[in-house]
């Protein structure tokens, strides 16, 4: 919104306004970093930031929105050990615009746990954070291992962050069904994870910040190639073009990918052929080309998980690839997809939207249905229970009945839906309040979010917090 059209628009029932509220763990945006339970608008940038737009969730301790005239507007960092700050390029503790070398407006942004991602109006790329989440200059069409690729025959992640998750205790309660607990396992994984992580911050107060991280740089593409969205996982990258084609960089120790093999770090962007790798693993088909017709002809929606990748088709077709521990890959198993694969289990069922939080996958059907699969430690699958799903599983909470979900977005281990009636429903872990309930208590079930004299528009979860952009109805 430009200032003529808001001094034509002051009486707020006679003009749209758009509002961005936030709440969960952002450790800079609240006094002492403590956990903001409930939603809270968020104030925009003084000094040439009309309005917002729309919301792209954030990183580790980070949030990420758009203004009205294309500024990637972030916040919500703290320099503290725990947290992503050095990585993910030091964003400010309030809301400032982010600078990135180019005038071109950005129009969709993602982030991973310590690195970012923005596409412009004109179809560039633009990434920065952690140095091997950031390509090289050197494009790959047809992948050869070798050179720039690092294959990693282990299938173990080797690298200075394992699994991304909070350095702090994270037992808590649950409401509506059984309680989850943290074992003695993923205590110890909790404690090597703040080992590394303080690790990153001496070596990189020895050697220079950036030792380990990059500053915003144009991913180099090619010539001809539009990017109309991106999508970032733990350590990886997609990035989808306006011709259906899926590219992709950073860590693929899981298959997350989509190469075929594991690979350690994949440090030039690459395409994946998603619906030709799919078709050519289909033994029972009498021709890969009979499959391709089922799957469709190109690529319309990307999802990163921590470790694992989801692409929707053309035809409505969801294909999953990467880290299958917990069954968030949807094939019935605990394996590792190295190959982009088909969710058979949801034939006959168009899917329009996906997203993925650390080891979970939700999607969303073209009759509005909510279908969830993966790790569920928390509830975060919203099954009423905590028992992981390796096939997908259709959400029949009563608070969803009769409803019409539209839009989903996963954080680590905490899940949002949006209806079509404007109505914003959270489940999962709320140990920061990532749920917005007012408490946090986990729940396995779709509870409301209650946000008064607003319309919610779009939500996004970051790893601990969730943002909403809601309007003003007319």
């Amino acid at each position: 919104m430009n200032g003529s059209v808001r001094e034509e628009c002051q009486d707020m029932e006679e003009c749209k306004e758009a509002m961005v509220y936030m709440w969960g763990y952002i450790p800079g945006a609240s006094p002492e970093k403590s956990p903001i339970l409930s939603p809270v608008p968020v104030r925009l940038p003084e000094g040439g930031v009309e309005a917002w737009k729309d919301v792209c969730g954030g990183g580790c301790g980070f949030s990420m929105a758009i203004s009205e005239t294309g500024k990637l507007i972030t916040w919500g960092s703290a320099n503290d050990e725990v947290q992503s700050y050095l990585t993910s390029g030091k964003h400010g503790e309030t809301p400032e615009p982010f600078p990135l070398p180019t005038e071109a407006a950005v129009v969709k942004a993602a982030a991973g746990w310590a690195h970012c991602v923005s596409v412009t109006e004109t179809g560039g790329v633009y990434t920065w954070g952690w140095k091997e989440c950031v390509p090289s200059e050197t494009i790959v069409h047809d992948l050869v291992i070798g050179g720039s690729l690092q294959k990693d025959t282990t299938g173990k992640q080797n690298s200075q962050l394992n699994d991304q998750s909070s350095a702090k205790d994270q037992h808590s309660n649950m409401t509506g069904g059984t309680i989850s607990h943290v074992d003695k396992k993923q205590m110890g994984e909790e404690i090597g994870k703040r080992r590394k992580i303080s690790l990153v911050k001496q070596e990189s107060d020895s050697y220079g910040d950036d030792f380990f991280t990059a500053s915003p740089c144009l991913v180099n593409l090619g010539d001809g190639v539009r990017i109309i969205s991106v999508a970032a996982g733990g350590r990886h990258t997609l990035a989808l073009s306006d011709v259906g084609q899926v590219w992709g960089w950073g860590y693929g120790g899981e298959g997350q990918l989509g190469l075929g093999i594991r690979v350690k770090t994949v440090a030039t962007p690459h395409i994946i052929k998603c619906i030709e790798q799919s078709a050519s693993g289909k033994e029972s088909m009498s021709s890969s080309t009979e499959v391709s017709k089922v799957l469709g002809s190109c690529v319309k929606g990307i999802a990163c998980g921590g470790r694992h990748s989801a692409v929707i088709t053309d035809a409505g077709r969801l294909l999953t690839f990467g880290w299958g521990l917990h069954g968030q890959c949807g094939q019935g198993s605990t394996d590792d997809q190295l190959r982009p694969t088909y969710v058979s289990s949801l034939s006959g069922i168009q899917v329009e939207r996906v997203a993925a939080g650390l080891w979970h996958t939700i999607c969303i059907s073209a009759e509005g249905r909510a279908y969830a699969f993966g790790g569920n430690q928390f509830g975060q699958l919203g099954t009423e229970g905590d028992q992981d799903e390796s096939l997908p599983k259709l959400l029949e909470a009563l608070s969803l009945k009769s409803k019409h979900a539209k839009i989903v977005s996963c954080g680590a281990r905490h899940s949002a839906v949006l209806t079509e009636d404007g109505q914003l429903f959270s489940w999962g872990w709320n140990k920061y309040g990532q749920l917005g309930l007012g408490d946090s208590v986990d729940r396995n079930t779709p509870f409301q979010v209650s946000i008064t004299g607003y319309r919610p528009k779009n939500v996004a979860c970051g790893w601990w917090h969730t943002l909403l952009l809601a309007e003003r109805p007319l």
